[in-house]
This record gives C-alpha cells, sequence and structure tokens, in this order.
C-alpha cells in the first residue's frame, strides 16, 4: 500500500511513493498502518460524492475535463491577440492567476514577440511594479486580461481601472473596446458593469467553480494557450487522473483517497502541522505556489488544517534543509521529481583536470546534480525519521502536469471530508475583503 501510480490511457501520468511516510520505514515519527488503513476506509464517503457529482453534473471541475467546445471559442481569440499584440498582461489575484501561472510555466524560453505576445502576470498589486510595467508597454499593442469571478476584488479592479486609464489615453475608442478582455461571473457586479459600459468583450467566468479551482477553465486556460500551451491535453490529462481515480475499485487503487489518508493521518496520530511541497523542476514551482493556496483556503477552518509551505529544489536545500532535518518533527515533505532532466550540456574533464576534489562533475550535467540532490535529501530524510511523500513524472508535459492539478484537487476536496470542512467555502478571506474595503472608505482619496 505504500507505493502506487496513477494510469491514464497514454501509461502512467505519475508515481505515488508514501513508504518514506509510514511507521514501518521511519519509526515513531510515521503514520502507522493501522491508522493510514482507518483514515482511508474514511475517505470512502468522499469518492461516492465525487461520483455523484460527476453524474450529475453538479460540480464543473469534474466535468471541466471532458469538454472541448468552449476551448474552441478560446483558440481563435488566443490565435488573433498573438499576432495582433506583442504584450498580453493578465489581471487578476490569487485563483483568478495561480492556476494560469503554473501552466504557462511549462514554457521554458519565452517565444520572441513576433511570433507570439509576452505574457505577463500582474497578481501582486504592487503600485510601483505595476507601474513600471504599465510604463514599458507600448499600450497600442497591449491586451489586458481581467479576471474577477465576483467582480468585486478591489485588487484586480484597481489595476484594470488604471490600466484602462492609461491605455484611453493612448489609443482610439474602437482600439479601446479591443484592448481589454474581461472574465467574471454572469449577473450584477461591477466588473460586468463597467465592461459594458465600455462595450469590452466578456467572457463567463462558471459561477459554480471557486478560483482555486478553475484552472481547467478559461480562467487558467487562456493564459495558457497564450503561452503556447495544448489545452486540450491538459484536460486530456485531467480527465486520466480523474477517471482512474473515480474508477478504482479498492481504495488503496486511488491515489488521491490515499494521498488525503496520509497527510490527515498524520496531522491525527502525529501533530504533523506543516505541509510541504518542493519541486525540484523550476519549471513547477508555480505549481507548488498554486498549491499552497489550494491547501489552505480549502481545509483552514473550524480550527482545522495544516500549513501549506512551496519550496524549490535544490535550491531550498540551501535554505530550508536545516530546519526540516533537525528540527520539530511537525512536518510532512512531498518532493515532486522528473524521471529525466532532458538533454543538457555536460562539464568537459579537461577544464577540471588539476582539481581531483571536482572530478565527481566530469561529464554531469545540471539534471545530474539535481537529480542526486534530491536524492540525497530523500535519504537523509528518512535516515532522521522524517515523513517524506514522493511524486514523480516521467517528463514534464501538458498531459502530466493536467493529471498532477486534478490529483491535488481531488486529494484536497477528500482531505476536506476527512477533516469536516467545507474545502468549496472561504469565509475568513471574505470577512478581510470587507475589513480592507472598510479601511480603504475610511482613509478618503488619495
Amino acid at each position: 500500500m505504500s507505493g502506487g501510480r496513477c494510469r491514464g490511457w497514454g501509461g502512467a501520468l505519475y508515481e505515488h511513493d508514501l513508504s518514506g511516510c509510514l511507521a514501518s520505514t521511519i519509526g515513531s515519527h510515521g503514520l502507522s498502518d493501522t491508522h493510514f488503513t482507518a483514515a482511508l476506509v474514511r475517505t470512502a464517503p468522499a469518492l461516492e460524492r465525487l461520483r455523484a457529482w460527476q453524474v450529475d453534473g453538479s460540480c464543473s471541475l469534474l466535468t471541466l475535463p471532458e469538454r472541448r467546445d468552449d476551448l474552441a471559442v478560446l483558440a481563435p481569440l488566443v490565435d488573433v491577440a498573438s499576432r495582433k499584440f506583442t504584450d498580453l498582461v493578465v489581471l487578476g489575484t490569487g485563483g483568478s492567476t495561480l492556476g494560469g501561472r503554473a501552466l504557462a510555466a511549462l514554457v521554458v524560453h519565452p517565444v520572441p514577440p513576433a511570433q507570439r505576445a509576452w505574457l505577463h502576470f500582474s497578481d501582486a498589486a504592487d503600485g510601483h511594479d505595476f507601474g513600471v510595467l504599465i510604463d514599458g508597454l507600448d499600450l497600442e499593442r497591449s491586451l489586458f486580461v481581467v479576471i474577477s469571478k465576483s467582480g468585486a476584488t478591489d485588487e484586480t479592479l484597481t489595476q484594470f481601472l488604471i490600466a484602462f486609464d492609461a491605455v484611453k489615453a493612448a489609443v482610439s475608442e474602437e482600439e479601446l473596446r479591443g484592448a481589454f478582455l474581461v472574465v467574471t461571473a454572469p449577473g450584477e457586479n461591477p466588473l460586468r458593469r463597467l465592461a459594458e459600459r465600455w462595450r469590452l468583450p466578456v467572457l463567463d467566468h462558471d459561477p459554480g467553480l471557486g478560483g482555486r479551482y478553475s484552472v481547467f477553465s478559461a480562467v487558467g486556460l487562456l493564459p495558457a494557450m497564450f503561452a503556447g500551451i495544448d489545452a486540450e491535453a491538459v484536460r486530456a490529462g485531467a480527465a486520466e487522473a480523474l477517471a482512474a481515480s473515480l474508477a478504482a475499485e479498492r481504495l488503496e487503487d486511488c491515489e488521491p483517497a490515499r494521498g488525503a489518508a496520509l497527510l490527515v493521518g498524520l496531522a491525527e496520530e502525529r501533530d504533523v502541522s506543516t505541509t510541504v511541497l518542493m519541486p525540484y523542476c523550476g519549471r513547477l514551482a508555480e505549481l507548488a505556489a498554486w498549491h499552497r493556496q489550494l491547501w489552505a483556503e480549502s481545509l483552514g477552518k473550524n480550527g482545522l488544517g495544516t500549513t501549506p509551505v512551496s519550496g524549490l529544489g535544490p535550491i531550498d536545500q540551501h535554505s530550508q534543509l536545516q530546519l526540516y532535518l533537525d528540527g520539530p518533527h511537525d512536518k510532512l515533505l512531498t518532493l515532486l521529481t522528473l524521471d529525466s532532466a532532458g538533454c543538457e550540456r555536460s562539464v568537459e574533464p579537461d577544464l577540471i583536470a588539476d582539481e581531483p576534489e571536482l572530478a565527481h562533475l566530469a561529464h554531469k550535467t545540471l539534471g545530474n546534480m539535481v537529480e542526486a540532490a534530491g536524492n540525497a535529501m530523500a535519504d537523509a530524510l528518512t535516515a532522521a525519521g522524517r515523513p517524506l511523500r514522493r511524486i514523480s513524472i516521467e517528463n514534464l508535459d501538458e498531459r502530466r502536469i493536467g493529471g498532477l492539478l486534478m490529483h491535488f484537487m481531488l486529494e484536497t476536496i477528500i482531505a476536506a471530508e476527512l477533516l469536516g470542512v467545507d474545502p468549496f467555502d472561504q469565509p475568513a478571506v471574505e470577512a478581510v475583503k470587507v475589513r480592507a474595503r472598510t479601511a480603504l472608505a475610511e482613509a478618503g482619496s488619495g
């Protein structure tokens, strides 16, 4: 029960090894087989609920992977915009941009603007950075995609209004209407009212799809398509992971259920309060940031939940490993690794012929170094009795990233069932938004 794999139509999407978290492997700080089995049994109602949602179509997350009609609408928009504009700026925050970032990061080298627009995500709402971005754009050849499900997110609205004013001063009225694309939920909201007043094109954000679960919708896929990502392949991978999970005849064969049972079981039995997701691939750093919001906002309720931390190997071996190896026994590390390092240049032996201390680097690539660092970290954590989960993929492509994203969302929803919380709401976040809006109103004009 310690190791498993999620298989789709094209072979394994990912390998999922839990053995480094079990007491039988690491001793007293690991999860006992008894508690793991009990927690896994408790996931059954969540899986039944997911199956029912898929059948009745009440959860968009579970029906989006099979859809293609909406992609047929997005594709021509992307094609025209990629030829017309030199820059594409996504305005949003939180779930409105983190999924798009995770997918777009698969493109290692930016494509020259002559072939495709540069893609920018402006989600930090930092006045200085946003000003630098706006000042550096050719506003006559820039497209702004404004994403807010509620249509009332102050950070996004503020950036939108500032950008609109800047573009309005630079282009004609007709060009102004073509310089913005709004994604928001149907119905009455401030962003939609502004879009209708200024006759800006609008795409509907599914009202039943929360931002942190929206990566397979236009919210995540539209920016990804601008970056050159194959949206159909992303959804195909998600569909494979979903089908494999819901069709599993035994709980032991459902990878998201096993993951949820592990994560919640460690919190219950071993007081593990922090979960660290550390990919050993720079292109997966944005996925770790996306997961951090997914886990925190879905589960942190009623005094429950664990704290998600995003890391990146091997850099965080030099900045965090001391704590993980020698600090409190309150953490679970998930290492996310690639089996294939890709085609890379290697160290020429002649360069270090006179340096015997560097002989181990001869003929080695950076991929070899990263792989060795990850394996060394895994061995050290296991030797120290620290819980370690390993998820590995053969190579990084759209199909596999779609499968991973679906795995983590299902794992989170199932964990919420185990904790007895609603994975889809965020009452504390909404309360802070109200406070911030009140503070802005009381502050008066700048």
